[in-house]
């Protein structure tokens, strides 16, 4: 099924593209609509369709501005152009930007399913060509790109000898010049080991990354996609890595088998820096490899406390062991203990409660350092009377390391994740307090919030398990079943009320929520 969204600054329009035809009996679905380029794109952002439908003429942004700016950062959406018989001139430039159909007004609905129709047969042949996983694999081991992986593998690991960078890039096509870099990893996965799930999908990434602006992809390993990312500015470079992310999260999970970890290490200003940027992302995925599900992870949102995990340097190495160990290695810590106690026989209580003092040492280190006090969260390991007990044999010792390792992980990975409780309730509040203004949208929550809308869209979805959309949908949703059950309010003073812009558009979405039309709901109630 292929995803439809409609822009149109004419309600009308937008209604009867809406309401008279059967989406889902045509094998496609119906994602959302907008009255203005502007709000637009800040939706396609996050829902990304697989065919837009917009009109040419439009206030703020118009429909070739539109089209122009999402062929940049999502290309696999299908574009086609509603316009007037006087819009020729238009018509050309579509053309130019890549547009896959332009229909005249007046127009029927068969002339909408006949375009759509042409979209999805483009979106199934050009989905075909790009997993060609064959031609992705010639590509690979053509001369020019393994000696340019060669050179980007030695400039991200450090080893590239720096005084001649430039003039070697340069001779391989490779445009480094900038003044800010980031480094992006994604880690491909097939949820059920099916390798040819995961070549498909990266087959499907390789093809796309090529046309990322300002951007250099390259795959190191099979299933890990690396991406070394340039900007002007800070926030610019921000914005496009975490589109970038959102991209590839979106390519990789349309195969329902297959999930993305991607990390994203810190900024840096200098080619001789990108080691340490490309080391930052790559301790972040090695903390994250046991994750199951798509998740984007950045080193800015677990430096966003005063302290930081990754710069915890103490010289005890169970203190730099737990800051990166997963659950695989509770198990392999233990077996080295018991290692450690069985080189002295005779001596377990007096090893056993030197590794269990050490381990408590080493666990208070990390709990501290991410901002927690272990006499509040777990007193008990404190007690001397608590490593007596542990070490009465071996069993209990096993049994006490694995509670102790197993806390320590999970309190870990429970802060890095969930930093971000400020500025969701902040974000949440302002919707609430700002849902009736039709221009309460991603990006002036992001602005509000203080990040960039591609990295706030990011944090919401995943601190909230829902998109941002959905979220202000449902609140400007709950409030109108508020109003139709306490007030005699009309239906379209309703919607205005609750920050829809088109009547017939808030009856649509209420019933798509509701089960029921507002004035059934009302009836009901």
């Amino acid at each position: 099924m292929y995803s439809v969204f409609l822009v149109d600054d004419e309600p009308i329009v937008l209604e009867g593209i809406r309401t008279k035809i059967d989406f889902e009996a045509s094998n496609f679905k119906f994602a959302g609509e907008a009255t203005d380029g502007e709000i637009a794109l800040s939706m396609i952002n996050e829902i990304k369709p697989d065919i837009l439908i917009t009109d040419i003429k439009m206030p703020f942004m118009d429909g070739l501005e539109l089209a122009s700016t999402v062929k940049k950062t999502q290309p696999w959406i299908k574009i086609i152009i509603l316009s007037g018989h006087d819009e020729f001139d238009y018509a050309k430039k579509a053309i130019s930007i890549g547009i896959e159909d332009y229909i005249l007004k007046p127009f029927t609905s068969d002339d909408i399913l006949s375009s759509l129709k042409k979209a999805s047969d483009e979106i199934d042949k050009e989905r075909k060509q790009l997993s060609d996983i064959s031609r992705m694999k010639e590509e690979l081991k053509s001369s020019e790109h393994l000696l340019q992986k060669e050179f980007l593998n030695n400039l991200i690991h450090g080893s590239q000898e720096m005084s001649n960078v430039m003039q070697k890039s340069q001779s391989l096509g490779l445009d480094l010049i900038s003044r800010y870099y980031k480094i992006l990893i994604s880690k491909i996965t097939s949820n059920t080991n099916n390798i040819n799930n995961q070549e498909t999908v990266c087959s499907l990434l390789n093809s796309y990354s090529s046309t990322w602006e300002q951007t250099i992809c390259f795959f190191n390993h099979n299933n890990h996609l690396i991406c070394i990312c340039k900007g002007n500015n800070q926030d610019e470079l921000e914005e496009n890595i975490y589109r970038i992310a959102e991209t590839i999260e979106h390519i990789v999970t349309q195969n329902e088998d297959c999930s993305v970890l991607t990390t994203i290490g810190k900024t840096v200003e200098h080619l001789s820096s990108l080691s340490e940027a490309y080391s930052d992302a790559k301790k972040i995925l090695e903390l994250g490899k046991e994750n199951k599900t798509s998740k984007i992870i950045s080193s800015d949102d677990i430096q966003e406390t005063d302290t930081n995990l990754l710069q915890l340097n103490e010289s005890d190495p169970m203190v730099e062991r737990l800051k990166y160990a997963v659950k695989n290695d509770i198990s392999i810590i233990i077996e080295e203990s018991m290692e450690l106690i069985k080189k002295n026989p005779g001596q377990f209580g007096f090893v056993a409660s030197y590794i269990f003092a050490d381990l408590i040492f080493a666990v208070s280190k990390l709990v501290e350092n991410l901002g927690g006090d272990i006499k509040e969260i777990k007193p008990e390991i404190l007690q001397r009377s608590f490593i007596e007990t542990a070490v009465q044999n071996e069993e209990m010792f096993q049994k006490e390391m694995k509670s102790i390792l197993t806390f320590a992980l999970d309190y870990r990975d429970s802060k890095i994740t969930g930093k971000y409780g400020d500025v969701i309730l902040k974000a949440k509040k302002y919707i609430d307090e700002n849902y009736k203004d039709q221009n309460t949208t991603l990006t002036t929550v992001a602005d509000v919030v203080c990040l960039s809308p591609n990295h706030f869209s990011t944090i919401f979805s995943q601190e909230c398990k829902t998109t941002f959309i959905e979220y202000l949908t449902n609140v400007r949703i709950e409030n109108a079943k508020r109003l139709i059950k306490e007030t005699d309010m009309k239906g379209y003073d309703i919607a205005y009320e609750c920050g829809f812009s088109d009547p017939h558009y808030f009856s649509y979405i209420f019933k798509k929520n509701t089960g029921l039309s507002p004035r059934e709901f009302k009836n009901n109630n």
